[in-house]
This record gives structure tokens, C-alpha cells and sequence, in this order.
């Protein structure tokens, strides 16, 4: 019996041949050096930052090459499949600023001449493929049971064997053909195993786009094509899809590194050519004092929605992620402050070789300067559309009082150093909550802060005074003067060389006075410069600060 026969039994509805989706996906029309990549999650459960940095890596090496980025859904394993697990994929990678060149746009919907861009509605494509395979004698159906699977890989285990499907534990791989028919014509279950040409005393020279210069033993594994529902496993389809979508480059987490000796078997036996690999490092962090992989289990920042409730701008979090992949961007990021990271060029030879290290801190300060260079504007938009979601208290403070809030979110952003006072939305409220009579008169006692040395009873006595003098309108350096002559006329100090050559002579210095201003209308001893605090308010809240401070 032909293996033609034997083919047909497996795949009697299949009648296409491997040529016909090579003529039917035809090479890209594109520029020299344009790189096809794309992100390739399974719907098994909703984005994690390692999904968002894999796709960025691809995202930015596609399009500064003028080529394609495109979105597959591998979902060939249904039964782990998450509902709504596609449109919180797509959802993110919008946000993120990732929009596909091609591929999927909703659980249903696509774009693209390359499609379908989900694996399970391409079936008869793999079937193609398989049944091509079967006919080349390159492909056997195996009838072995679980339970026969697991006795074969404990005997293995006993006689220090590798475990797998091989050499002489294939037990269906030197079936007769018509052994093999005769089986399928008796209804039993079977499924697809490639038969594997790999030895593995023979080893495969392969150059890895980050890892350098590798090589590796030939799979002499007969892994399983297609499963018992019929559909692909991941090894075969995305082979198939890879080739027939014009991949060039497959960037993926180094965990897959592992499975490159079957996937570059598989190009192959298929008859394709293998593209690039790229396998890009696990993102880490400190433990302890130890590396461990990033846990969605036990870490909150693993997940995509924690920077989202967090408030981090979604800027800040691409920053960032950039910084992880070359290390270089921090240096450009100073030499270009004001240029769009767009600008930024990713290249893979300049990313780490082990695992990149997440740290919340170096989050913070990216985010920081993000934040700090955006307009007043800007800084309101993003702010209170984060609160109407996260902060409904603060979301309704705020834009009741717009043109007050943009005045706040403008404190010294004109000048070259803006200040750094945000690496996210949730750290505003902190920040700015005595602006807002409702959340500054409901603070405790307790928690005001004096200057250094000062108690209340003189802070009371200075402000006592300082009330009978201020003047809101007139501009910082006379503002300034007054408060210097009062202070110095209540026994402070001009100036630090002054009391440095004998404090015992003075109460303190000038700026312990400005302090014990800034306790009395913010209760805070560290804030933005005080004099455009002072103009926010308002001369009658601040009178009205001054005598709520008396009263303490």
C-alpha cells in the first residue's frame, strides 16, 4: 500500500495541496531590510508586562524597518482558552500604542491578505501540510494510549534514557502502512507524529540574534503534529504560519530556546526557510537579594492592569521597558529629552543576554521624568481621566476647580528643570491635597510638620505677625523682602553665615520663618516654591489658613 492511500484514510476531506497556499500567500512586496514580525499570544489568560515587552521588541524592530507587525492568536489549545482573553490582547496593545499592521482586531475580525490570523479557523491549512508529510513518508499516525505514554517514559526513566517518542520506543513509528490503514479503518484513535530525521550525535550550528553563536543536537524526537481534536500543535502550525505569512524575523521569550532544535527541523521537512530567531531574556527581579522570574502569582507588577490602576502613563511604562532592552536608551533619553521615543532605534545585539531586571524604583524615576515634561494640559487629561476611573473623591475636587488644578499641575514647568513631583496619577492626591479646603481641613493634628527646631508656640507667634504684613500683590521679591526685615525684626537670622558664626545669638534663619509659613498653609515642610502656592490660594484662603493655624 501506497502512503498516497494512507493519507487519504487520515485526511479524506482534504483535497488542497501544499502549492496552493504557496501560491495563495505569496512573498511580501516589501523594502530591502523590512523585518515581518509579529506577537503570537495564546488566549489563555490576560496580558502580563513580559507579553507587552516581547511585543515592543517586535513592534519597533518592524516598523523602524518599514515592514509589518501583524497579531496572531495561537488558540490550538481550546480547552485553556480564557474568555475575552483576545479582546484584552488587542485592548493592550492599542493602549500601548502597538497598533498591528495586519492580523487580528476583535474576536471575530481581522485585517490582512495573510489570514485567518487565528490558528484554529486554519484547520484545512495544516491538514494540507500533514496530509503532504504522510505522503512523503515523513509523517506516521500513532495509536499508543496515555496510559501506554506513561508506562513507556517511566521505563525510560529506569533505564536513564531520554524520555520521548524515538529510535526504538516509537512503537508506531515502523507500523506497515497497512498495519497503519487497518487501524485507522477500525475507528482508532490516532494521532500525527512527525518521523524525525534528527540524530543526536549530530549537532545544528545555529546563530541566534541576541544569544550569538550557538549549536545544539539534532531532534531525533517524533513530536506530535497534530493532535486527537484534530488541531496542530504549536510546534507544527506555527512553522506553517510563520512560513506562509512571510515571518522573517520570530522574536520570542528565551524559554522557548529549548524547542529551536524541533522548530528548525520542522522548516525543514517542510521545505521552508527557517527565519531569524531572536530569543529575548526573561524579565527578572530582586528577591531578596536574588534573581527570580517575574511571578504573575506574587507579583502585583507583572500585571498589565497594575499600571493602569497604579496611574503610570502609558509613555512611562514603553520608556521604560526601551531602557531594559537597550541600555543605551537612557543615554539617548538625555541627549534627545524632547524627542518621541519613536525616534529611539532598538537593536537586538544590544540587548542582555540573561535576564533583564524589573525595578519598580528606576520605573518611578523614568516615569518621573516622563510626567514632568508634560503641559499643564496634559498633566490635567491624563490625570483626571486615570481619577474618574481610580479616584472618584479626587476626580470631582479637581475638575470643580479646573483653572485652579491646571495652575497647580503648572507649578515651575516652565523652567529648564520642571519639577519631578509624579512618577504616577496615584501620587497626586499626596502631592496636592492641602490646595483643597475638603481634604486640608480633615488632616489631623498629628500629622503637621514644623521646621527643625521650631515648636508650635513660636510658629504661632510668627505667623501672628506675618499676617498683619502680607501682601498678595505684590511681586516675589518684595514679597520676599518683607518676610526677610519681619524675621530678622523677631530675632532670625539674615543669612546661613551669619547664624553659622553664632547661632546662640538668633532663633534661627529667614528661611525656618518661610518654613513656618509653609506649615501654616500646607502643613507641609516640604512643597513647591511657596510664593506660587500663595498666589493659587488666594489672599482670602490664605488669611483664612493663618487664623485656622491660630486656633490650633
Amino acid at each position: 500500500m501506497h502512503n498516497e492511500i494512507l493519507a487519504d484514510l487520515l485526511f479524506p476531506n482534504t483535497d488542497k495541496t501544499p502549492d496552493y497556499y504557496l501560491a495563495k500567500y505569496p512573498a511580501r512586496s516589501l523594502p530591502e531590510g523590512a523585518k515581518v514580525t509579529r506577537y503570537a499570544p495564546s488566549p489563555t489568560g490576560f496580558q502580563h508586562i513580559g507579553g507587552v515587552f516581547a511585543a515592543l521588541v517586535n513592534e519597533r524592530l518592524a516598523s523602524q524597518s518599514n515592514g509589518i507587525f501583524y497579531l496572531r492568536i495561537e488558540d490550538t489549545d481550546q480547552k485553556r482558552e480564557v474568555e475575552g482573553a483576545i479582546e484584552d490582547t488587542i485592548a493592550t496593545m492599542n493602549n500601548f500604542g502597538m497598533n498591528f499592521s495586519e492580523g487580528m482586531t476583535g474576536e471575530t475580525t481581522e485585517k490582512g491578505n495573510y489570514g485567518p490570523y487565528k490558528q484554529s479557523l486554519r484547520k484545512e491549512i495544516y491538514e494540507t501540510f500533514a496530509k503532504d508529510l504522510v505522503r512523503k513518508g515523513l509523517a506516521y499516525p500513532c495509536f499508543c494510549s496515555a496510559e501506554e505514554l506513561t508506562e513507556l517514559r517511566e521505563k525510560q526513566m529506569a533505564e536513564k534514557v531520554t524520555p520521548g517518542y524515538h529510535g526504538e520506543y516509537a512503537k508506531c513509528r515502523n507500523l506497515t502502512t497497512e498495519e497503519a490503514a487497518e487501524r485507522v479503518k477500525n475507528g482508532e484513535n490516532w494521532i500525527l507524529r512527525l518521523k524525525s530525521p534528527g540524530d543526536p550525535e549530530h549537532r545544528v550550528k545555529f546563530h541566534d540574534l541576541i544569544k550569538g553563536n550557538i549549536s545544539f543536537p539534532e531532534n531525533d524526537q517524533d513530536i506530535v503534529l497534530i493532535k486527537s481534536d484534530g488541531l496542530p500543535t504549536y510546534h507544527f502550525a506555527h512553522a506553517i504560519d510563520d512560513a506562509l505569512m512571510g515571518t522573517t524575523h520570530v522574536i520570542r521569550g528565551e524559554e522557548w530556546l529549548s524547542s529551536l532544535p524541533i522548530h528548525v527541523q520542522l522548516f525543514s521537512v517542510l521545505g521552508f526557510k527557517t527565519p531569524e530567531y531572536a530569543h529575548i531574556p526573561q524579565i527578572m527581579k530582586l528577591d531578596n537579594g536574588t534573581k527570580r522570574k517575574l511571578s504573575k502569582r506574587k507579583d502585583p507588577e507583572s500585571a498589565v492592569s497594575y499600571y493602569k490602576e497604579q496611574g503610570y502613563p502609558v509613555t512611562s511604562v514603553i520608556e521604560y521597558l526601551l531602557n531594559i532592552i537597550n541600555s543605551t536608551f537612557e543615554d539617548w533619553r538625555h541627549e534627545n529629552p524632547y524627542l518621541d521615543y519613536h525616534n529611539f532605534e532598538v537593536e537586538l545585539n544590544k540587548m542582555s543576554k540573561s535576564g533583564a531586571l524589573f525595578d519598580i524604583i528606576k520605573l518611578n524615576d523614568v516615569s518621573k521624568n516622563v510626567i514632568c515634561k508634560f503641559k499643564a494640559d496634559v498633566v490635567y487629561d491624563q490625570y483626571t481621566t486615570w481619577a474618574k476611573e481610580f479616584d472618584k473623591k479626587m476626580y470631582d475636587l479637581v475638575t470643580a476647580n479646573e483653572a485652579m488644578s491646571k495652575e497647580i499641575f503648572n507649578i515651575d514647568k516652565e523652567g529648564p528643570k520642571p519639577r519631578k513631583d509624579f512618577a504616577k496619577w496615584s501620587d497626586v492626591e499626596e502631592k496636592i491635597y492641602y490646595f483643597f479646603d475638603e481634604l486640608f481641613y480633615n488632616e489631623s493634628k498629628e500629622t503637621i510638620e514644623y521646621p527643625k527646631n521650631v515648636n508650635q508656640e513660636e510658629a504661632k507667634r510668627v505667623i501672628t505677625e506675618y499676617k498683619k504684613i502680607f501682601d498678595i500683590t505684590k511681586d516675589q521679591n518684595d514679597w520676599f523682602s518683607d518676610l526677610k526685615e519681619m524675621a530678622v525684626e523677631m530675632g532670625y537670622a539674615a543669612d546661613r553665615k551669619s547664624y553659622k558664626k553664632d547661632p546662640e545669638a538668633f532663633k534661627g534663619m529667614v528661611s525656618d520663618v518661610a518654613g513656618i509659613v509653609r506649615t501654616a498653609l500646607t502643613h507641609r515642610t516640604n512643597t513647591p516654591d511657596l510664593y506660587t502656592i500663595m498666589q493659587i490660594l488666594g489672599e482670602e484662603k490664605v488669611q483664612e489658613r493663618f487664623n485656622k493655624f491660630l486656633e490650633l
